[in-house]
């Protein structure tokens, strides 16, 4: 799985957690190295946990790109810039989920098992 956020404090935690729940993680902290992330990893991403407003990318461009070249991924969208019409928009485009922050890691642990087991 990736967790992509520009948040190092948000990608450690996430990454501790859902290692300890026995994912193998790899992490990003903008879109450039999400989506090279995305295309030069040997095996294709499950689940990847996005963040909506990173550095280089502040819409939702970054999960039209992702559903291009990873179809088969589940992407967890994460934000605090959350409305109804950007939600809607980000459904429509692939997200299996949108999430607001802040949120409690533990849960986001359940999703991902949630949205892993969904793909199956």
């Amino acid at each position: 799985m990736l967790v992509v956020d520009d948040e190092s404090l948000i990608r450690w935690s996430l990454s501790e957690t859902l290692n300890e729940s026995g994912h193998l993680v790899s992490e990003a902290g903008d879109a450039e190295s999400a989506l090279r992330t995305l295309t030069d990893g040997p095996t294709p991403f499950d689940v990847v946990l996005l963040d909506y407003h990173l550095p280089d990318s502040h819409d939702l461009d970054l999960l039209s790109t992702i559903r291009e070249v990873a179809p088969n991924t589940a992407v967890i969208m994460m934000t605090a810039f959350s409305t109804a019409e950007m939600a809607d928009a980000a459904h429509r485009i692939g997200a299996y989920r949108v999430v607001a922050k802040p949120f409690e890691v533990h849960d986001m642990a359940n999703l991902v098992l949630e949205a892993y087991t969904s793909k199956r």
